[in-house]
């Protein structure tokens, strides 16, 4: 197995411990999904395992993947801790081939948002559409951009306190705009330990996705049929999305 070095495993640790206390509600969807999918699922962008640990511990059949090798490390040290075995492995969403169909394919928390140009977005969409079985469907969800918060929020360093191991830490974090033609953002983050040493210091740039913009995408994908609604609580055919929605939950469905 392979295992952290410190900071990585701090890195880890932080993303994990933020992750888990935003209770989106999105992880209820996601692992009923895989619960009631026909065959096995397939999670994109699984990072510590929030979800994909939950929906193995139920006894689904789930496979993972992520780009970050110490992401991954940190869920399979999790999952030993839990007594389960995760199937997951090392790949990025824009160049990754299966072995088996996958009747369900997902990915949380606006991940595809990294994908920056529309030809890796259209590359992570076919690959998608080659590993699902036919009929399978692809859910993702992504922010609706708000013009209110970016302009109350986005640029100041928000503060708090988190504790880590037992040590207490300082955690910021900022998100601005770097790219306003291409709509793109950065989210920084920063951890100082109690010296007020930083010990962690990353940055994430991001795409805003609007709704328009996805269903373009789709339309350029192989997928034949799309549907998105504004929330985690279902996704029905009949589910809607409206103004003053702040989820895009998108299902994309291969033809039978």
């Amino acid at each position: 197995m392979a295992t952290l070095d410190a900071d990585a495993t701090l890195r880890a640790e932080l993303y994990d411990r933020r992750m888990r206390e935003m209770d989106r509600g999105d992880s209820e969807l996601y692992a009923a999904l895989a619960r009631d999918a026909e065959g096995p699922a397939l999670e994109l962008a699984c990072g510590t395992g929030r979800i994909y640990l939950d929906a193995l511990a139920e006894g689904c059949d789930v496979d993972g993947f992520d780009r970050s090798a110490e992401m991954l490390a940190f869920l399979r040290e999790r999952a030993a801790e839990r007594g389960i075995e995760p199937s997951v492995w090392r790949a990025d969403m824009t160049d990754f081939a299966v072995d088996r169909e996958y009747e369900l394919a997902y990915c949380p928390f606006n991940a595809v948002q990294h994908l920056l140009t529309i030809e890796n977005q259209l590359d992570a969409l076919r690959n998608v559409y080659d590993a699902l079985a036919p009929g399978g469907r692809f859910v993702f969800d992504v922010f609706v951009p708000s013009f209110e918060l970016i302009a109350e929020t986005y640029g100041e360093w928000r503060t708090e306190s988190v504790e880590l191991r037992e040590v207490p830490y300082k955690f910021r974090t900022r998100t601005r705009i770097t790219d306003e033609v291409e709509q793109q953002f950065t989210v920084e983050n920063e951890l100082y330990d109690p010296d007020g040493s930083r010990v962690v210091a990353e940055s994430h740039r991001l795409k805003m996705l609007p709704k328009r913009e996805v269903e373009l995408l789709a339309r350029r994908s192989p997928f034949e049929e799309w549907t998105v609604r504004g929330g985690f609580e279902t996704i029905e055919a009949d589910a809607t999305i409206e103004d003053g929605d702040s989820v895009q939950v998108w299902t994309l469905r291969k033809r039978a």
